[in-house]
């Protein structure tokens, strides 16, 4: 109940700043005026919802209210980049009016107006391209070098997944269409790597079900994110997970065997996870053969630093970042994980991070193309 207050309040204020620079500063009168009111209204109580489908609204019937409101959002996101950089330069003239010793302030609405205009359309087509982009995950290949690699398993292909996020804007269809393009690329292997939903297993759960063809001969084995404890039991996630034919690593390892080699696969529960949840690398990690190949499966990258102290992996894969899914947020994750996306060094760890498959909260994505990453081992 509070949460919904909060976000009905947050979307109430930002609405409200968006008719005050929108519709008042570029001074627009009239029926255009009333039209774009009625517009920032609608989108913004539509966004404000869009956060309780999977939750408390049913996606059966609420799934549009969260695609309309999730895709404001995004719009939103880059209005206020442009807004930001009016006020900028409005402040830049109006400090050099000052220096010049005149009178007057920043920028005038002759220039506002065009200039509001211009925000609006780029961040419409921003948007607009985001929404195609997300739309289409692409196929990445990747060959992966393992230390210690056994020569039976040279050549082993990994489907990676992660980030799928359905529930509130995408449904049963697009995790249909995942399963149809990963077990298309043949894979030996198969990892989900956590973020498959956004809500509760009562509301959202039955969007999975297509999980269940996966099919890889080494099996398919699965981690928890952090987007599975956000408005339901992470346990139950899990628990529904082994239903569709997955294996849930929760803190263990498992022995992969090909011919006559091995490769241990390991798998933490998220760095955020509550109790009982909290990832144990000991348990993990430790007391395995060390002459063999280990590769973790751990939901953040930064994960690699806790792994490290229990002897770390020769190759952990990871998702979480998105690759900031919407430009310039690159470069923000960057401050806040040790790999991006592709390839990175953690504390002698090589870590692959995808850009992961879906998208969280709008179904858009700008110069952060979703992905389904298949890695083919290699000696």
């Amino acid at each position: 109940m509070i949460r919904s207050v909060v976000e009905v309040a947050v979307a109430a204020l930002i609405t409200f700043w968006l008719h005050r620079r929108l519709v008042r500063a570029p001074g627009l009168t009239g029926r255009r005026a009333l039209v774009a009111n009625v517009a920032l209204v609608v989108l913004g109580a539509s966004t404000a919802a869009a956060f309780q489908v999977g939750d408390t609204l049913d996606p059966s019937w609420a799934r549009p209210i969260g695609f309309i409101g999730f895709t404001w959002a995004a719009a939103v996101y880059y209005l206020a980049i442009g807004i930001v950089l009016i006020g900028l330069a409005s402040v830049v003239v109006r400090l050099s009016r000052r220096l010049r010793g005149e009178s007057g302030g920043g920028l005038s609405r002759r220039v506002l107006a065009p200039a509001t205009a211009v925000v609006v359309v780029v961040a419409s087509a921003l948007t607009g391209y985001g929404l195609t982009e997300a739309a289409n995950p692409r196929i990445v290949d990747v060959d992966a070098r393992v230390a210690k690699l056994p020569a039976s398993f040279d050549g082993v292909r990994v489907a990676l997944v992660t980030d799928v996020h359905v529930g509130p804007a995408r449904g049963v269809g697009f995790t249909r269409e995942v399963v149809d393009r990963v077990n298309a690329t043949d894979p030996d292997l198969i990892v989900l790597g956590g973020d498959l939903t956004d809500g509760t297993v009562a509301k959202v759960g039955a969007d999975l079900e297509p999980l269940r063809d996966l099919h890889a001969p080494l099996g398919v084995f699965a981690i928890s994110g952090n987007h599975e404890y956000y408005v339901d039991d992470g346990g139950a996630w899990l628990d529904f997970w082994e239903t569709l034919g997955i294996a849930v690593l929760r803190n263990q390892r498992v022995e992969l065997r090909k011919g006559d080699g091995v490769v241990d696969l390991a798998g933490v529960y998220d760095a955020t996870a509550p109790a009982p949840y909290e990832p144990d690398y000991r348990a993990a990690l430790g007391g395995r053969d060390t002459s063999r190949p280990l590769i973790l499966l751990a939901h953040q990258p930064k994960q690699a630093f806790d792994a490290a102290q229990y002897g770390g992996a020769e190759l952990q894969l990871s998702g979480h970042t998105h690759d900031g899914q919407l430009w310039p947020n690159t470069y923000i994750v960057a401050l806040q994980q040790p790999v991006r996306a592709g390839w990175g060094d953690v504390d002698g760890t090589p870590v692959y991070v995808t850009r992961g498959t879906g998208a969280w909260g709008p179904p858009v994505r700008v110069l952060a193309p979703p992905e389904i990453t298949v890695l083919t081992l290699r000696q």
